[in-house]
């Protein structure tokens, strides 16, 4: 219970959850969450997203947690470890890989992304969207997105902080930025929900978000809140085994877990009903999707007292709230880098940071020259931005954590889970969390999994039930009946 992580530890519980949160707080808090949360029920929908969170969310997130502390490895030599020590396939270490090589994908094209927060952020500083009509406006995205030079001078920008954070070590780079970075998120958020109150209609944003209509509550709105519990807490991607792994011992994984569940719930609300007060207020389309952050709300800053000052605050707030994301995708393989070849830190951020940012040129190319009528295009029917993000949200993530959860629950030594259940204090609830870990949460990320594959929503929640009672029965010659400590 005295080993430590080789790249250090953080300093104290507090420092932990706010990564694991910054983590989980990116750009799809700030506007995907309310999206959906109106279009499929409102209140009702909320209602099972937080027991999806319960149910699925939480104990996957305390899986990976307890993954990480126990052994105080990168990922992928803590699956590992962790399989050996289980008598187990050494097989299992592929989890860490699959989180690796998705981590990669997704920073390629989510440094993009974020670069058009810090271009806006310039924009609104400046006063380009002051008394802008909702044509000009709108000219400026469709400007942004068809400048190739703009996009790769942003997305240099963001992926060079991003290597600057994680060069600098765990304590003083991802611990200090974090701690810098997340009061400054939360208190910008507070100041948006006020101006969003002052300026714009926050009744309609409370009534949009909150009133509960249990007949708009489809079996595909429960699929859609079982997803977003998932991806939510960044689970999938090895991310929180690698945080983890720099946990105080003595910490409760089960109230912390927690914490960052709720706060991770709590930022997306405030965050919604500020956005949907300033849409509101102004008559724009509440449900016009990633155009929502980047055409909608800068149309509504145009024409308010102060929308420039309160713009620039905005897209400070996304773009803080992009980077705490950002540095937790690349944390978990640079870790694993240093731990297996001794290499520098800052020698393997700068490489696999690099390798990120070549393959984001496809993304930048996306918008303009490949948007359509390319080789890319004619093969896959997508663009290569449409293609990475299909791939790592609908295969490589689910199936990230599917598999976590079944080796978790199914194929480690329970003993070694209770032992580092327990340690943070908490006596009760392992049968209880086993349980949900064991059934629930691989039942239902399965569930995702399968239909977003377009299979069937009935056969697929018949192959989820057959995938958790194959583990069972895999697992049985060797099994928690016989094992149970």
């Amino acid at each position: 219970m005295t080993k430590q992580s080789i790249h250090g530890g953080w300093s104290r519980r507090l420092t932990f959850i706010l990564a694991a949160a910054g983590s989980a707080v990116g750009l799809g808090n700030l506007w995907k969450f309310p999206y959906i949360t109106g279009e499929y029920g409102g209140g009702a929908f909320v209602l099972v997203y937080l027991v999806s969170i319960a149910l699925v969310g939480v104990p996957l997130f305390i899986a990976e947690s307890l993954i990480g502390r126990q052994t105080r490895e990168a990922p992928i030599r803590a699956l590992d470890s962790l399989a050996q020590a289980s008598g187990r396939s050494r097989g299992w270490q592929s989890i860490g890989w699959l989180g690796a090589v998705n981590g990669l994908l997704i920073l390629s094209f989510y440094s993009v992304i974020a670069g058009w927060s810090l271009d806006y952020l310039l924009g609104m500083a400046q006063g380009r969207f002051s008394g802008a009509s909702n044509d000009e406006v709108a000219a400026v995205f469709d400007g942004l997105l068809g400048s190739v030079p703009r996009l790769i001078l942003w997305h240099t920008v963001f992926m060079v902080a991003v290597v600057w954070t994680i060069a600098r070590g765990v304590q003083k780079g991802i611990g200090e930025a974090i701690q810098l970075m997340m009061p400054a998120l939360f208190a910008l958020i507070l100041a948006l929900l006020v101006y969003g109150a002052l300026e714009g209609d926050l009744p309609a944003a409370l009534s949009f978000m909150f009133s509960v209509d249990f007949s708009r509550l489809s079996l595909e709105a429960w699929v859609v809140a079982l997803g977003h519990s998932f991806y939510t807490l960044s689970l999938g991607m090895a991310v929180i085994m690698a945080y983890g792994a720099y946990m105080p011992s003595g910490v409760s994984l089960v109230r912390t877990a927690g914490i960052v569940a709720v706060t991770d719930t709590l930022v997306a609300l405030l965050a919604g009903l500020a956005i949907f007060a300033l849409v509101f207020g102004n008559g724009l389309d509440a449900g016009s999707g990633p155009g929502l952050m980047f055409v909608s709300l800068p149309m509504a800053f145009a024409q308010m007292p102060f929308g420039s000052l309160f713009g620039a605050a905005f897209f400070l707030l996304v773009a803080f709230a992009a980077l705490s994301s950002a540095i937790s995708l690349i944390e978990p393989i640079v870790a694993f880098w240093v731990e297996k070849t001794g290499i520098a830190r800052t020698k393997a951020t700068v490489l696999l940071c690099l390798f990120a940012w070549c393959l984001g040129m496809a993304t930048v190319l996306s918008f303009n020259a490949w948007s359509s009528d390319t080789l890319f295009h004619d093969w896959f029917g997508k663009t290569p931005f449409d293609s990475f993000d299909w791939l790592s949200t609908n295969i490589l993530l689910p199936l990230g954590g599917v598999l976590t959860a079944l080796f978790a629950g199914w194929f480690v030594l329970p003993a070694l889970l209770k032992q580092q259940y327990q340690e943070g204090g908490d006596s009760k609830g392992f049968s209880v969390w086993l349980f949900a870990l064991r059934v629930i949460s691989p039942a239902g990320v399965t569930l995702v999994l399968l239909t977003g594959l377009g299979v069937n929503l009935w056969a697929s929640a018949a192959l989820a039930a057959g995938v958790v009672i194959g583990a069972g029965w895999l697992s049985a010659p060797r099994g928690w009946r016989t094992r149970e400590a």
